[in-house]
């Protein structure tokens, strides 16, 4: 073999290489779309009745009586009202904006260490660490916040109709409050409330993902200090964690989700409940949240922040293990 030959060598493996690279990445990207789009339908079914109570709790009006003493006392007065399925009004938009959520979250996630991955900021063989994961989070929610503002702006409004003096309005049907927000409004309207989103889904996410990671890691870390070998922690660290460890797991990055950021969702909820054309739905992101800061305080902030909470421990475990599980199991490659 001559010089010439062996020169052209690399020339021809490498686009071969960089071909099977991005055909891989596109089907990850694919199972990203897929596998979270169910995972997110599954986590709604069991977080939707919280979410109802969460958004009513958040949105009452500043200038009339709080009609709610607490989440228990709303989850009362709402099946007293429209029977257990009322709290479940509005889902099928919502079923959409979780497989739009949790898809989108997953797929701009993977898009992230992609990112980190060309630049020479991570490397394949080391893999992404713990920190850079909570970056590569934070670049998902930031993204994943333009396709769901829209989303939950339809959401807020059907659970929480008002008119204009700030009293409950008949329910109304996702395509009525389209129709009804792009009359008055046009397509700017349906981001009405972005800044919210952004903020809460820029930390929420990097918490949300980062935080799964920590406990991974701390559940892996203790396994592998009784491997007597590099190979046995190697193989521990391949094997799945057992469920009630990836259930702890995901659970910790739902509350750590919503904790963390959740002022900016009390804000944006109460932006996004507003009727539409009055002329407090005029008031900023800032105006709005001092408003709640004047008259509440940081309790009024917090508002239906421990029934968050509360289902979305269950509802993020239940996300993080049907994602998991349909990729191990199901490997599109």
């Amino acid at each position: 073999m001559d010089h010439a030959q062996i020169a052209a060598q690399p020339s021809s493996a490498m686009p071969t290489e960089l071909a099977l690279r991005g055909s891989s990445a596109l089907i990850e990207a694919f199972e990203g779309i897929v596998y979270g789009s169910i995972a997110g339908i599954v986590g709604k079914y069991i977080e939707y009745p919280f979410d109802t109570v969460k958004v009513r709790l958040q949105s009452q009006p500043d200038h009339l009586p709080l009609r709610y003493t607490g989440p228990l006392d709303c989850f009362r007065q709402s099946l007293k009202a429209d029977g257990f399925l009322g709290l479940y009004r509005g889902i099928s938009a919502p079923l959409v904006g979780a497989a739009a959520e949790t898809s989108s979250l997953f797929l701009f996630e993977k898009v992230g260490r992609e990112v980190l991955l060309a630049t020479g900021l991570a490397s394949r063989e080391k893999g992404l660490s713990v920190p850079a994961l909570w970056v590569t989070g934070a670049f998902s929610g930031v993204c994943a916040s333009f396709v769901l503002t829209p989303i939950e702006l339809v959401k807020c409004k059907v659970q929480v109709p008002q008119h204009a003096d700030g009293a409950v309005a008949p329910a109304m049907r996702p395509l009525a409050v389209v129709r009804n927000v792009f009359r008055h409004e046009g397509l700017r309207g349906f981001w009405h409330g972005q800044m919210g989103t952004l903020i809460r889904e820029g930390g929420g996410s990097a918490a949300w993902f980062g935080a799964k990671e920590t406990v991974t890691s701390l559940f892996y870390n203790m396994k592998t200090r009784a491997a007597k070998s590099l190979d046995e922690a190697k193989r521990i660290r391949a094997d799945p964690l057992p469920l009630w460890q990836q259930a702890v797991a995901g659970a910790s990055a739902g509350v750590s989700y919503n904790f963390l950021f959740f002022p900016a969702d009390t804000i944006k909820s109460r932006m996004q409940t507003i009727a539409v054309g009055t002329l407090a739905q005029k008031r900023t992101f800032w105006d709005e949240g001092l408003a709640v800061w004047r008259q509440y305080g940081v309790r009024g902030l917090y508002r239906g922040c421990g029934i968050t909470c509360l289902r979305s421990a269950p509802s993020s475990a239940f996300i993080f293990m049907v994602y998991d599980g349909l990729k191990r199991n199901f490997p599109l490659q």
